[in-house]
Formats: structure tokens, sequence, C-alpha cells
């Protein structure tokens, strides 16, 4: 039974380093397409707000706008 368990858990461990290398390759292509953005003129720091706005649902992404401009205008940022 132990020899089983230490398989198992050498596959999981073995899983996660594959998938940690792939989480890292991946990093690196955002990465390179964040510095092409940059490259070309875009704002990379508006393009990353944009990706996140765009995981939002529409009526989270709703209210937050509307909690946003409330405190705008509560410390006269308009």
């Amino acid at each position: 039974m132990a020899e089983a368990t230490d398989d198992r858990l050498r596959l999981l461990i073995e899983r996660v380093e594959r998938l940690e290398e792939e989480k890292k390759g991946i990093s690196d292509d955002i990465r390179d397409a964040y510095a092409e953005a940059k490259a070309v003129g875009y704002d990379v720091k508006i393009m990353r707000q944009i990706v996140r706005l765009r995981k939002l649902r529409p009526d989270d992404r709703r209210a937050m706008d509307l909690i946003l401009e409330t405190y705008r205008s509560a410390l006269g940022l308009d």
C-alpha cells in the first residue's frame, strides 16, 4: 500500500512540475505580447486594466463603474 501511495505522490508532483513549466511558458508569452504592444505605441497599463475588466461579468463591471464614479465625485476628481 505504501508503495502505491508513493507512486501516486510522485506522479502528482511530476504533474504539478509540468504544469508549472507550462504556466511559466504562458507567462513568458503574455509578457512578450505586452512588450510588442508597447513597442507599437499602446499603453500597456491600460491594456492590463481592460483585460481585467473583460474578465468581469457585465453586472459586476457596471456596479464597479458606479462605485468608482461615486468615489470620484466625492473626491472631486471629475
